[in-house]
């Protein structure tokens, strides 16, 4: 069953990191392998085609494993593959999330690809005149501080994407409308969850990478533990910790 856009509340500054953290660890503990091979696959499947194009239903079929879970019902590994059920919307929702960097990310390589050309025209005797050299590469890392921010920036407007995809059944460009508008009003507390999911990743990157893939799903379950503690899942009588009762 869909749910009409303008009818689903939402919940201002009520994502609790820590808790959320807990949540998800404890939502996957019990079959924590399973969840790991299913974050896994749908990762690399999700990679394989440009743009994310596959990226979209593989992390719906994540979130539906996750929230079947949640209802105290039994999932199996093929449950990511049902992700495709959603694949309209998941790839609208995808392309409207990588949009925006490509808009920003492309003329940025171009600039730069440019300026190295430019540098090495205008060098002297084999070698690049130091000013230009600084200038060039602080303006580069200007951009690309920008280009950290938006990326950051949108990390967290578009966290609830697929999962109103799949737990309210939204068209991709309605549930990118309300996913920017729930993460805009918990910004600071996704932003903070975010940060310390990044560090358990970062941690595991340091055990040779593939430490990464065993923390990867405590990070989409936190993710799946946010929603609900902002939108609530249907069906369910939430036992997180009550955020503040502020809608908007």
């Amino acid at each position: 069953m869909s749910f009409p856009f303008n009818e689903i509340e939402f919940k201002r500054n009520a994502v609790q990191p820590i808790e959320c953290i807990k949540a998800g660890w404890e939502l996957i503990r019990s079959q924590y392998w399973l969840f790991v091979g299913i974050t896994v696959v749908g990762i690399i499947i999700g990679s394989v085609v440009p743009l994310g194009i596959l990226m979209g239903p593989m992390m719906c079929g994540i979130y539906l494993a996750l929230f079947q879970t949640r209802r105290g019902q039994p999932i199996e590994f093929g449950v990511l593959f049902k992700g495709f059920d959603y694949f309209g919307d998941a790839v609208i929702a995808t392309l409207l999330h990588m949009i925006p960097l490509v808009i920003v990310i492309a003329p940025a390589y171009i600039l730069y690809i440019v300026g190295m050309f430019g540098m090495m025209a205008t060098a002297q005797n084999g070698e690049p005149n130091p000013g230009a050299l600084l200038g060039f590469f602080g303006v580069f890392a200007v951009v690309w501080l920008v280009i950290m921010v938006l990326l950051i920036v949108l990390s967290v407007v578009f966290a609830f994407a697929y999962p109103l995809i799949v737990d309210r059944r939204l068209k991709g460009f309605d549930a990118v409308k309300l996913s920017i508008r729930a993460g805009f009003a918990n910004f600071w507390r996704l932003l903070g969850m975010m940060f310390l999911t990044g560090l358990l990743t970062f941690v595991g990157v340091l055990f040779c990478y593939v430490g990464a893939f065993f923390v990867m799903p405590i990070g989409i379950a936190a993710i799946a533990a946010a929603y609900e503690q902002v939108f609530g899942l249907s069906e369910v009588q939430s036992n997180l910790p009550p955020p503040p009762p502020i809608f908007g």
